[in-house]
């Protein structure tokens, strides 16, 4: 049509004035008359937006490096991420970690929370160290001795292992040994109302029910917050810490005897304390978070 020889002018009409006419732009008719190879392949659509400056096989190296020299087992891409950051200075993103882990099969496998209505709003970390303590028990198989009990005692705050005690028995004294330990690291004695002020987060076994454990903690100030029943999530903080020790340090290993088990409880205390990293502390280790809170309050006091 565009070669068309108008009849009054003797002139084509041209591309631009058919254009006009159809309502068509003239980039469609080019297009339409381009060629196109017939043996084109598609291409893979190229990354949006400038290029990063650390490319995805260095990224993915460094992320390979940091899960081998990690003392723990089963991360997943947020601790991943916050070494990354603190310790070898790569500033990349967190959802980029997790894109590349995915990628490479690297994620730690996890099951779904499923959430129900609960009669508690699942906030249960204080603002501050020394408002509320936890106390619970689990057991640990070993050869010759059978079943033994560990009791822990945690920091709601950050999450800090502050006592433990390891016993063929689960009772009464086995759980004040526990919380003993704790009461003497962090106020220095066992006098009376050396913690008073604190709370103590428990369930209702026999052995927290029990009329020493009560009358020996209301000696050192402490007062009792009972967990729900059949609802363990309000006791999340040591049994979240005591889910981490056995994936940590328990399973997989065959204990002989007591001892053995008590060896390897202490070596993940001050492990766990010093290196595993929360994400509610800022991704900082319960100690880190202590000492950081410590300076902090000594500068508002000065």
């Amino acid at each position: 049509m565009a070669r068309t020889t108008s009849a009054a002018t003797g002139q084509p009409y041209g591309v631009k004035r058919v254009c006009q006419v159809w309502d068509a732009p003239r980039s469609s008719f080019y297009a339409a008359r381009t060629p196109k190879p017939e043996s084109a392949e598609p291409r893979a659509p190229a990354r949006r937006g400038p290029k990063p400056a650390l490319p995805d096989e260095a990224l993915l190296a460094a992320i390979k490096h940091d899960l081998a020299t990690s003392p723990w087992t089963g991360e997943g891409h947020r601790k991943v991420w916050a070494r990354l950051r603190v310790r070898d200075e790569i500033r990349v993103s967190r959802k980029r970690v997790m894109r590349v882990m995915r990628e490479n099969t690297l994620l730690s496998p996890h099951r779904a929370r499923q959430k129900g209505d609960g009669a508690h709003d699942r906030h249960i970390v204080t603002n501050a160290p020394n408002v509320m303590w936890a106390i619970d028990a689990t057991q640990i198989a070993t050869v010759q001795d059978g079943k033994v009990w560990l009791f822990g005692v945690a920091e709601h705050w950050n999450s800090e292992l502050l006592g433990w005690h390891l016993a063929k028995s689960g009772t009464r004294f086995e759980a004040t040994q526990a919380l003993g330990m704790a009461v003497r690291q962090q106020f220095g004695s066992l006098r009376a109302d050396a913690a008073r002020g604190l709370a103590l987060r428990h369930d209702h076994g026999s052995n927290f029910m029990a009329d020493h454990f009560q009358k020996q903690a209301k000696f050192w100030g402490i007062a009792p917050s009972y967990a729900f029943v059949r609802e363990p999530e309000t006791n999340g903080v040591i049994e979240r810490m005591f889910r981490t020790l056995k994936e940590q340090a328990i399973h997989g290993r065959v204990f002989e005897t007591i001892d053995d088990v008590r060896k390897a409880v202490a070596e993940f205390a001050n492990k766990y304390n010093e290196e595993w990293l929360i994400e509610k502390n800022g991704y900082r280790s319960p100690r880190a978070a202590r000492a950081d809170w410590l300076d902090t309050s000594l500068k508002r006091a000065a």
